[in-house]
């Protein structure tokens, strides 16, 4: 069956989709009304009218960047891309830019894992920061196949704190999982309520691994397992590949609760983790027409809404209204709320959630902005084309373009990583910076404070 005929959806949803489609000749202006932005997109005017492109740097071969992780802290101006081999050549590791100029990015540091030719597989894949007793660390996760070496290394952990300079970043750590072979395919980083500082990783087996980072640095990785969040088909879930791609973790100030999203085996799946001995499960989104496998998943600041990446050509992103299950009616959401999509004919990868917009790299459609300010109609309101170059020749022609997003909510500074042109930086006119609280909305977002934690009252 092909991936067209496998995709279903509500008639409501399908329509709003639909209508997201013409979507980029719209934008939504900050006063909240919808305006014309741009003409019809052209190879010599790639954006809408509201995006800046302040900066760009090339990193190298094409289809050698994949994600990436911006410093929160203004302080702080870095920014950190993964490096793999996707295409014909590349490096595997991991590149560190510095955005102190955001109209000149810069290429401070390079770590690459030793003896390049002998790893197989792809190298470095996901990447994340965090700060643990007054010192900043990155997290690149790698992955390597068989044939070659470290094929059990899950990730790399660099103290960066000297940055700007480069002479002081060290490696301290390197977490392996010789039961698990084949590396960590995503992480996420989020400090818990209970103070720790969890790392959860994506592994060859039905459920997602967590790390306590603070005993990773201190050197007791015979310690460091924090718990397992098990795919919910069984104890553990079931069979030897990945059970989880992609999560999400966050703090659910209506009940007090750490909360795990995560895409994967079936659908997508959240779990109460802040007992991770016991993770309960609080809701499943199974059973979705057109979903067999759920990648990435992300809420927002509420928990409400769910924002659900599917990784295949023409499929959406569907977003998910939540709230019969927060109040008990329902264990199980399987109709979406409604539907958005850059480009029917391609595919939307990874976003980050600062309500009520949604930053989305969209592969071979670049950077895209949409608002669920009416969550069943999601409005695009501004993008830009990081790659104008044609789709791969190989049976994932989608995957070029824009891999890795993020934001910085102190000043709205946004960062895409594009797969073949390498590390961008933008600004949306009427986006100055990001708190939840001024959109009526908890404070909470990827971004972690990591010296206070969740901040733990409910919604006014």
């Amino acid at each position: 069956m092909s991936h067209r005929t496998r995709l279903f959806l509500p008639l409501s949803a399908l329509v709003l989709a639909s209508a997201a489609f013409a979507a980029p000749a719209l934008a939504l202006s900050p006063a909240g009304s919808v305006s014309p932005a741009v003409a019809q997109w052209t190879p010599s005017k790639p954006g809408s009218d509201n995006m800046e492109v302040l900066g760009h740097v090339p990193l190298g071969p094409r289809l050698s960047v994949s994600d990436l992780d911006l410093e929160q802290e203004l302080a702080r101006p870095y920014a950190y891309v993964g490096r793999m081999v996707y295409g014909d050549t590349g490096p595997k590791g991991l590149d560190i830019v510095s955005i102190s100029d955001p109209e000149n990015p810069e290429l401070l540091y390079e770590w690459r894992i030793e003896n390049q030719d002998l790893h197989m597989r792809t190298g470095g894949m996901d990447v994340k920061h965090f700060k643990v007793d007054g010192r900043y660390y990155v997290v690149q996760s790698l992955q390597f196949g068989q044939g070659g070496p470290n094929t059990d290394l899950g990730a790399v952990v660099l103290d960066v704190t000297g940055l700007p300079d480069a002479s002081t970043v060290r490696e301290v750590a390197r977490i392996r999982e010789p039961e698990l072979p084949g590396g960590f395919h995503n992480i996420f980083i989020y400090k818990h309520s209970d103070g720790r500082v969890l790392l959860f990783a994506t592994v060859r087996g039905p459920f997602a691994q967590v790390y306590d980072l603070a005993k990773i640095v201190a050197g007791d990785l015979e310690n460091a397992l924090a718990g397992r969040v098990p795919v919910p088909e069984s104890p553990e879930g079931s069979g030897s590949g990945r059970g989880y791609h992609d999560f999400y973790v966050g703090y659910h100030p209506d009940t007090g609760e750490d909360r795990f999203y995560g895409g994967g085996t079936g659908g997508y799946y959240v779990y109460d983790v802040t007992n991770l001995d016991s993770p309960q499960l609080r809701v499943s989104l199974a059973g979705v027409s057109g979903v067999r496998y759920g990648h990435t998943f992300t809420p927002s600041p509420d928990g409400r809404y769910v924002i659900a990446e599917t990784e295949y050509q023409y499929a959406p992103i569907r977003i998910f209204d939540l709230q019969p299950a927060l109040d008990g009616e329902v264990t199980n959401v399987n109709r979406p709320l409604s539907a958005w999509t850059a480009d029917w004919k391609n595919l939307v990868h990874n976003h980050e959630v600062r309500w009520p917009y949604v930053f989305a790299s969209g592969y071979l459609d670049g950077l895209q902005i949409f608002s669920l300010m009416d969550p069943e109609n999601p409005v695009t309101v501004g993008y830009y084309d990081t790659y104008v170059g044609p789709p791969n020749k190989d049976r994932y022609s989608m995957f070029n373009g824009a891999f890795g997003i993020d934001v910085r909510n102190a000043d709205g500074l946004i960062v895409v990583s594009d797969m073949t042109t390498g590390f961008w930086t933008f600004k949306m006119e009427g986006f100055s910076g990001w708190n939840g609280e001024k959109w009526g909305m908890p404070n909470i977002s990827s971004a972690q404070n990591w010296d206070e934690g969740p901040v733990k009252r409910p919604i006014s």
